[in-house]
């Protein structure tokens, strides 16, 4: 496509003085290049689609970067890049050394904040404002883009409750509603009203009979507090009740979010007022490209794929599938299995789950905390739960995994997605956490297969054979292949390789095909090494230091955070057993891994197996 504008578009002040029939023509050349970015490298469609006409008028009402605006999760922030001078290294987006799939504030000035996860922006952009206060500066606005689903999030409640108590505070935010009302609206009236507030007339209108009454001696201000009284019982008769508002922010809307005249005019009054305003808006997530439109769940986080008929490129089964076919094989034999996501029903492969068995499936909301401690509930109550989630995401719920599920001793089973290196979405996403943090929590056990097989039995001794909290970790995509004479075990752990060797490698999970792949390659050059796969990998069996007693070399490779990994547990087990065996351990540096295709994070941390093979050989080769 021939881009017009588009193009020519280095900071959000090139697109305020364009007409309404230029900013359509605007929109449309960004949905164009959104379709066809993503469509080659893979992230976040829908939900960018739905927010072109909002994010072009929160640019032309706002003036970023003196304006911050925040857009919560940071998943529907591509046009914001395009209008913010990024448009000539858009083709870069999620690729290494390229565009995040994010907000980053070392990417550009106007993100002002690093975003991810979802329901936090409220609160950044409250501390922004605060913070600007102290500062003496308070000219700037600070505004949050919050989709519904991150109104499920309890911290943004948290979050508009202390920020609606600042009379003055120009904090905004804009409900992002595409997919249901969050106040609905009742009968022609109220359809009517809503327009009506909407004007810049009515507010003018609005603050000079306010300020000529307060000006009536003696009775000015109470009139005004009746008159006040009297609004507002009026308006919830009609609106039946308003969170929003009664957290202290006005409210104004719903507003149609592709009507780029209203949007605008709107954001334009949330300005006027000194105090915190919620602008609710209705948008279409996929709007501009029909398969997104008629299945927005599917086009949410993408892969490449054709544009002509929607189909991913690469598509395959993985260890989501595998864990969903396989609770669904356990549902059917106990009627008191229970399964919680924390809506990511899709994402964790629990979709026909949730429509084969609607009484024992939870979906609640963008809320890890609650699962967690509702899957304690449940066990509590007499039933096997369990939770799946992103490794990412359990690290909001530490608190409850380890005073409401461990402290009690409770049955519960946490099946962690996207364990260890996740790729181009960076560094917010990246599942290298969970071990380190999990292994400070008193009692917990954690299984980490490496085939879908393992990864069944795994699941069932966890649900059923394992006390206390249990933790199944998977990563992201699909299984790797392993040779032909390898047999998984459901033990805690096996060996694979040259039973005489004095060189032994230690892994789990992904890692495991690549250090089967390094002993095929030393083999053919006649060095010999054993490989040692760890299936329970905390707490260790004690009888792992029996077995490696005759070993003279242990390398230790570890898809996870250093501080605080499986090699630290080990390597203090090997001292405490008396073992004067020559270790070298490899896992990830103690920092945020950015986005790059998992493969090449695997080789920067010397996870793969052509830096195994090197690394072994080089020590080897000579002895």
């Amino acid at each position: 496509m021939n881009y017009k504008f588009l193009n020519k578009i280095s900071s959000p002040k090139d697109i305020k003085d364009l007409s309404t029939d230029e900013l359509k023509q605007l929109c449309d050349e960004i949905r164009h290049c959104l379709i066809h970015t993503v469509s080659k490298t893979g992230g976040h469609l829908a939900s960018n689609l739905g927010v072109v006409e909002l994010t072009v008028a929160l640019h032309r009402a706002f003036n970023s970067p003196d304006d911050k605006i925040l857009f919560d999760v940071g998943h529907q922030c591509y046009t914001h890049k395009l209008l913010t001078g990024r448009f000539y290294q858009f083709e870069t987006l999620r690729q290494q050394g390229g565009l995040s799939g994010f907000m980053r504030p070392d990417e550009s000035p106007h993100d002002p904040f690093v975003t991810g996860h979802s329901s936090n922006s409220v609160s950044a952009a409250f501390g922004i404002y605060k913070g600007n206060v102290i500062a003496n500066d308070k000219s700037a606005y600070t505004i949050s883009v919050v989709g519904d689903g991150a109104m499920t999030g309890g911290m943004l409640y948290e979050a508009m409750n202390n920020a609606g108590m600042g009379r003055n505070a120009s904090t905004i935010v804009i409900l992002n509603d595409n997919k249901m009302s969050i106040s609905r609206n009742v009968g022609a009236f109220a359809r009517h009203l809503s327009i009506i507030r909407s004007r810049p007339g009515y507010h003018r209108f609005k603050r000079i009979t306010e300020r000529v009454i307060s000006y009536i001696p003696f009775i000015g201000k109470k009139i005004n507090r009746h008159l006040l009284r009297s609004k507002n019982m009026l308006k919830n008769a009609i609106y039946h009740s308003n969170i929003f508002e009664d957290m202290g922010f006005h409210y104004l809307g719903p507003i149609d979010g592709h009507d780029l005249n209203r949007l605008e005019q709107t954001l334009n009054i949330a300005k006027a007022h000194n105090r915190p305003v919620l602008v609710h808006v209705l948008t279409v997530k996929g709007k501009g490209y029909n398969p997104a439109e008629v299945s927005p769940n599917n086009y949410h986080g993408v892969s490449a794929f054709d544009i002509e008929n929607g189909a991913s490129i690469a598509k395959k089964a993985d260890f989501s599938a595998a864990v969903g076919d396989e609770l669904l094989k356990l549902a059917a034999l106990d009627e008191k299995l229970t399964v919680i996501t924390a809506a990511m029903t899709d994402g964790t492969g629990l979709t026909e789950f949730s429509e084969r068995y609607k009484n024992r499936f939870f979906d609640v909301g963008i809320a890890e905390e609650h699962a967690v401690t509702f899957a304690a509930g449940l066990a509590a109550g007499g039933a096997h739960p369990v939770f799946c989630v992103y490794s990412s995401f359990l690290q909001r719920a530490y608190d409850q995994l380890i005073h409401d599920v461990s402290i009690s001793k409770l049955p519960v089973t946490i099946c962690v997605d996207r364990a260890g290196i996740v790729g181009e979405d960076g560094e917010t996403h990246q599942g290298v956490f969970d071990i380190a943090f999990l292994k400070t929590i008193p009692g917990v056990t954690v299984f980490a297969p490496s085939n879908y097989l393992e990864l069944k039995t795994m699941l069932y001794k966890s649900i059923y054979e394992t006390e206390g909290l249990s933790v199944v970790r998977y990563p992201r995509g699909v299984q790797q292949a392993l040779p032909e004479d390898y047999v998984a075990s459901g033990d805690d752990f096996a060996f694979y390789g040259n039973p005489a060797s004095k060189s032994v490698i230690i892994t789990f999970g992904r890692t495991f095909a690549a250090a089967t792949d390094c002993y095929e390659r030393l083999k053919n050059e006649n060095i010999a090494v054993a490989v040692l796969k760890l299936n329970r990998i905390y707490p260790i069996a004690d009888k792992v230091y029996d077995a490696l007693k005759k070993f003279d070399n242990i390398y230790i490779f570890e898809e996870g955070i250093s501080s605080g990994g499986i090699n630290e547990t080990l390597c203090k087990g090997l001292l405490n057993n008396s073992i004067n065996a020559k270790v070298k351990t490899f896992a990830i540096e103690d920092e945020f891994i950015p986005h790059m295709k998992p493969e090449a994070a695997l080789k920067k941390y010397k996870l793969d197996a052509d830096s195994m093979y090197e690394i072994i050989k080089e020590d080897l080769y000579e002895k």
